[in-house]
């Protein structure tokens, strides 16, 4: 595991030093920076794309093809991924799949400045941006351990919780906005290449952090090893499966419809969608400081479950929106809840699983979480000519919620917050103290702990 809860066994169950105190270490700062600057370029790219897409066609078929062609290769890869970063330095990895991203956003950009770039090219150049992505966030997500103390694992997910809408919801969006406007979606890529520059700039400025380590082991078995886990953990499957059908029903109809409406029913311009997200940005900019300034909730499940289903609710405010603020007060509902949810989703997921197994922990939650994405986008289109766009997403949001909400009642998915029989009262959950070498957290480990070096 990734070590004795040293400093966890208090109630409120982590240190209370400021979100900022991760940023005293080197690594973890080059790491922040280079992220900070790439999810700008992310933000722009929304705007961009979908600004794009419409131009090249007007119809939600046009944005809805372009999102199927970028998830699916990143469901594809994603087990490829997870395994490959729990073998070989994740650093390199990351460096890797920034390159790959750049090149094809660069390539985007060029074809749009050009005047060539057509739907087709738009779809094919977001497929490998999809798969680069693939490989980067497992790698991304395991790093974080290697380079932050489990102390100060909560402000480093709340801070990367911070950054996330800052740039790709607030200063992205609304500088996409800009720069669309003023220049047209090509310029826009351009910048969003640029930050894929700078961000394996940062990786390769960064300390060797080389932990991982082929284990003579075949792909297969590495890959089996990290099933076996996920499975013998309900809060881990129960999640991924929960995620999966929520996606499924509610995040295709918010990523086309929400822009369809606003610029054919509302006569919305692309700084108005910017300021649509930016809205949403400052919502999750608040709920990070509010998660980073209290205290980790003992019955973690418990919380995130309730703003998970809050905040799925909140996409069928998108559906009865009549005016841009409309739009931005069911932006900021659902990404301040969402938030909340993730940050403690993230730091139990850390502290609980074993980080010889985070990266293929993370790949599988990725995969199983967005798998069904390519079929969201792609039902998207004749649902809104079926029922209309506005119907849609007020489904989306109902059903999404009450999907939700039904997987808390899984057997066992609270257990975590319950202490065992032989561990006195208020010591649950996460903030439960062990000697990890003698035995694994959780019965179910493939791994035994003692073949886990303490960080």
């Amino acid at each position: 595991m990734h070590g004795t809860y040293e400093g966890l066994d208090r109630a409120g169950g982590f240190d209370r030093s400021g979100m900022l105190s991760p940023l005293k270490g080197r690594d973890f700062r080059l790491l922040w920076m280079g992220m900070s600057i790439s999810l700008l370029g992310d933000g722009i790219f929304l705007i961009a794309v979908t600004w794009q897409a419409y131009e090249l066609s007007s119809l939600p078929t046009a944005l809805s093809l372009v999102g199927v062609a970028m998830t699916v290769p990143h469901v594809v890869f994603l087990l490829f991924g997870g395994v490959i970063s729990d073998r070989f330095p994740r650093r390199k990895v990351m460096l890797g799949a920034d390159v790959v991203r750049g090149v094809a956003i660069g390539a985007i950009a060029v074809l749009s400045m050009m005047g060539a770039l057509e739907l087709v090219h738009l779809a094919a150049l977001a497929a490998l941006y999809g798969a680069g992505t693939a490989f980067f966030g497992p790698a991304f997500d395991a790093i974080v351990p290697d380079v932050v103390p489990e102390r100060l694992l909560p402000q480093a997910n709340a801070l990367d919780q911070l950054v996330k809408p800052l740039t790709l919801r607030l200063a992205g969006p609304a500088l996409g906005g800009l720069i669309v406007g003023a220049w047209g979606p090509g310029a826009a890529f351009g910048v969003d290449a640029a930050t894929f520059a700078f961000s394996a700039m940062a990786l390769l400025m960064m300390s060797s952090v080389e932990r991982p380590a082929g284990t003579g082991r075949s792909f297969v078995a590495e890959l089996r090893s990290g099933y076996a886990f996920v499975l013998g953990e309900v809060w881990l499957w129960g999640t991924f499966v929960a995620a999966a059908v929520a996606y499924l029903l509610f995040m295709g109809p918010a990523e086309v419809l929400l822009p369809f409406i606003l610029k054919e029913d509302m006569g919305g311009s692309a700084a108005d969608l910017g300021l649509v997200f930016a809205v949403g940005g400052v919502g999750s900019i608040l709920s990070a400081i509010a998660v980073s300034s209290s205290q980790f909730p003992r019955r973690n499940i418990t919380f995130m479950y309730g703003a998970w289903t809050l905040s799925t609710l909140a996409i069928g405010g998108y559906g009865l929106a009549n005016l841009p603020w409309h739009l931005m007060a069911a932006s900021f509902a659902f990404n301040f809840l969402e938030t909340a949810g993730t940050i403690v989703w993230i730091t139990t997921k850390q502290r609980l699983v074993p980080i010889a197994l985070l990266g293929r922990v993370s790949s599988i939650d990725w995969l199983i979480s967005i798998g069904l994405l390519p079929l969201s986008f792609a039902l998207t289109g004749p649902a809104a000519a079926a029922f209309g766009a506005r119907s849609t997403l007020m489904g989306a949001g109902v059903l999404g919620a009450g999907v939700t909400m039904a997987a808390f009642f899984l057997p066992g998915m609270r257990a975590m917050e319950r202490p065992p029989a032989d561990e006195p009262p208020g010591r649950a959950g996460p903030d439960r103290r062990e000697d990890l070498s003698v035995r694994p957290l959780y019965k179910s480990s493939p791994e035994p702990a003692a073949a886990v070096p303490p960080l």
